[in-house]
């Protein structure tokens, strides 16, 4: 093998370079933060739970005692009946939030560019590392943009996943509502009521 001016063999600069190379390259992927996700709430205005409460006036002389006995009685079957209890305290699916990537967005095209001008100025020629570094800044950049991108198309991704999961929560708990007044307006008209 042919030797340089300074006694090395060119073909152990080659490898040694092609391997600063392959450092750099495997250096600068892992310095891109990983994906991660965190669900915060959303400051869109919920809607309302649904309504539960019906409104209902004796029409057979019943004293206030049995109005209470029947409406509480008639509470106990609506539920019993339809699975849907408008007391329960997590009735509200109501609430959204937002999912984010974490680290925030640019994160990895800043770490990707730096990381990349280190390495870059590393692994270039005696002399040549400032192009080197800008090489290595703009190709670092790149990956950390494509990092960045594929997170928030993952955020996008989960976000629309969670948006349709709570939207059926929210029409399910919306069919059991409507069956429970169902319920208790007829418990109540069997028992001498009339219902609105």
């Amino acid at each position: 093998m042919p030797e340089n001016k300074h006694g090395v063999v060119r073909g152990f600069s080659v490898l040694y370079r092609n391997l600063l190379l392959t450092l750099a390259v495997v250096g600068l992927t892992a310095c891109v933060p990983p994906a991660q996700y965190a669900e915060v709430p959303a400051e869109a205005e919920q809607p309302p739970p649904p309504p539960s409460r019906v409104y209902f006036y004796p029409t057979q002389g019943q004293t206030q005692e049995q109005q209470d006995r029947d409406s509480y009685e008639c509470y106990l079957w609506a539920k019993q009946q339809t699975g849907y209890d408008p007391s329960a305290p997590n009735l509200a699916p109501h609430e959204r939030v937002a999912v984010v990537p974490e680290p925030p967005p640019g994160t990895g095209t800043a770490v990707g560019a730096v990381t990349g001008a280190i390495l870059g100025a590393a692994v270039s020629s005696h002399g040549n590392e400032p192009g080197g570094a800008l090489v290595g800044a703009l190709a670092g950049g790149m990956l950390g943009t494509a990092a960045d991108a594929a997170r928030q198309q993952e955020a996008a991704r989960l976000q629309d996943q969670y948006n349709r999961r709570s939207d059926q929560r929210h029409a399910a708990i919306e069919r059991q509502a409507t069956e429970y007044r169902r319920a208790l307006t007829a418990c109540l008209e069997g028992r001498g009521y009339t219902v609105r």
